[in-house]
């Protein structure tokens, strides 16, 4: 690509909502299509059910499902990851990992409050597991950048998986054990243990639908892709 065609790009992309764009990420994330951010909406997973419960079979059906949280940089583009498996019920994305209650994007973007942009993974164990579910997220991140995830710097894009029993640490360990193996090399991704997660405000949700464009400049901008082939080869996803 030309030099001048190129920096054009590059200057385009600073306009658009990015998970980090340097210090002007915060505001442009938040303003996106117009709409600004409330001072702090994040809120922990719960379920609430209508007046008089939910039908006997939906209970059932929630009875059955599982969760998993993953930080691998920008939600955005790990929410889309997920919810495209089938299994998958949805993704929420969020903040995990910190110390100050109900966060809100500002704060969290701004590394004031120790959290991670994280996905919370709903999923039918009878129809994908969670060992593939951690496959997947291996492979859409770079696990040896220590410093965040491909053009996102910074502890609240670091990688991490967040575990919210025995179980899940003992696939979550291995499957790490897996990766140093074929590579040779430690992996900075981090083994946690679960704590509360927000619920992001919902103009993070489902972004990539929402705003396709916008989702797809950025990942490119990113580079994120481009460092995945050059990790996984044909493996990456």
């Amino acid at each position: 690509m030309h030099r001048m065609t190129t920096a054009i790009f590059l200057s385009s992309l600073l306009l658009l909502p990015g998970c980090a764009q340097g210090g002007s990420a915060i505001d442009s994330k938040a303003s996106d299509s117009g709409t600004k951010s409330p001072p702090s909406t994040g809120s922990p997973e719960a379920t609430t059910a209508p007046p008089g419960g939910a039908p006997p079979t939906a209970q059932a059906e929630a009875a059955s499902l599982d969760k998993a949280i993953f930080a691998g940089g920008c939600f955005w583009c790990v929410e889309a990851a997920f919810e495209k498996l089938p299994g998958v019920i949805g993704a929420d994305s969020g903040y995990i990992g910190g110390k100050v209650p109900e966060p809100s994007y500002q704060q969290v973007a701004g590394g004031q409050t120790q959290h991670a942009e994280a996905v919370q993974v709903i999923f039918d164990p009878n129809r994908i597991s969670y060992r593939q579910l951690v496959e997947v997220f291996w492979r859409n991140i770079d696990p040896f950048q220590a410093d965040g995830q491909f053009c996102d710097r910074g502890q609240q894009y670091r990688s991490e998986i967040f575990v919210r029993n025995a179980a899940q640490r003992k696939v979550a360990e291995q499957t790490l054990q897996q990766i140093q193996e074929r590579f040779s090399r430690a992996v900075a991704t981090k083994i946690t243990e679960a704590e509360t997660f927000w619920r992001a405000e919902e103009y993070h949700q489902d972004f990539y639908r929402k705003s396709p464009a916008r989702y797809y400049s950025y990942r490119l901008g990113c580079g994120r892709d481009r460092r995945l082939k050059q990790l996984w080869g044909k493996d990456s996803r």
